[in-house]
């Protein structure tokens, strides 16, 4: 009974608001880190490999379902709380300031963390589905020249190359045409001889992404609605991050100080270089 009471109670809440939080930071940095390499010139293979070992090293995997779960609880515990808040006052005062005594981030985190989770759905629908579903995702090429002639090649993740006029996309097309390959569960290199794999290829999110913000119809919409949605996040930070340590106790007058500043920085700085990649992917990038 004491345990369901604390669970329900409001600071309980407050904690777990703190504790995922602050885990959602740690992965928004970490996720910064990987998409820089998009500002990278000519970086498709590394920023493909990092997006494979993204979604195939096993470690990564559980730090991503918890990722996933955070975000979940961050957003039902948020509502909670507001409805909570709301429920606690049901009357306004006869005489409010509010501008005076809360900053407009503390005033509309429900609002502002609303929004970013819109964000992140409609995020992971263009990319992450893609990536984990899409049946029809291209997988990385190369074009070299060959005795004055262009060929284009498959990457392979062995380091490898594989000619795609060699390359059917299914065994049925490959029976037809006679390839000597075949692509199997999207990625996969398969012998069509032996029905052996010989290798396999990256999927190209590159390519995805920039041909996501480069779309000559929505590609300036999505890059403003990116951005737009970094301010958001960069206000939800303002508040939320210094926020996080004061319910869990560290608000102390010897760190409380440094931790604001800290906040102010990362809410500032993380979505200013987020906001940087689509602005470079639509506007600079050749």
């Amino acid at each position: 009974m004491a345990k369901s009471a604390l669970l329900k109670s409001s600071i309980a809440k407050k904690y777990w608001m703190a504790f995922t939080g602050l885990f959602l930071c740690l992965f928004l940095a970490g996720h910064l880190a990987g998409n820089l390499q998009l500002l990278v010139p000519n970086n498709a293979l590394n920023f493909n490999k990092y997006a494979l070992f993204m979604t195939t090293n096993p470690a990564v995997k559980i730090l991503s379902y918890v990722t996933y779960l955070s975000i979940l609880f961050h957003a039902v515990d948020g509502f909670l709380l507001t409805y909570q808040n709301i429920k606690a006052r049901p009357v306004g005062y006869a005489k409010s300031n509010p501008s005076a005594n809360s900053s407009f981030s503390s005033r509309n985190m429900a609002v502002l963390g609303t929004l970013i989770l819109v964000f992140i759905v409609t995020h992971m629908v263009n990319f992450w589905a893609k990536m984990h579903f899409d049946q029809n995702i291209p997988l990385q090429t190369i074009t070299v020249e060959v005795m004055g002639q262009k060929q284009e090649l498959y990457l392979m993740t062995n380091d490898g190359y594989m000619a795609t006029s060699q390359v059917a996309k299914t065994k049925e097309e490959a029976a037809k045409s006679g390839a000597q390959v075949y692509i199997k569960n999207r990625t996969e290199f398969y012998n069509t001889q032996a029905d052996v794999k010989v290798g396999e290829g990256y999927k190209d999110l590159y390519k995805i992404t920039v041909a996501f913000f480069k779309d000559p119809k929505y590609g300036l919409i999505a890059t403003i609605l990116y951005v737009v949605a970094m301010g958001v996040l960069a206000f939800h930070l303002l508040h939320g991050f210094q926020s996080a340590f004061q319910s869990i106790g560290l608000n102390s007058s010897t760190w409380m100080p440094k931790i604001k500043l800290f906040g102010k920085l990362f809410a500032i700085i993380v979505p200013i270089l987020f906001a940087i990649i689509p602005i470079y992917l639509h506007f600079i990038l050749k």
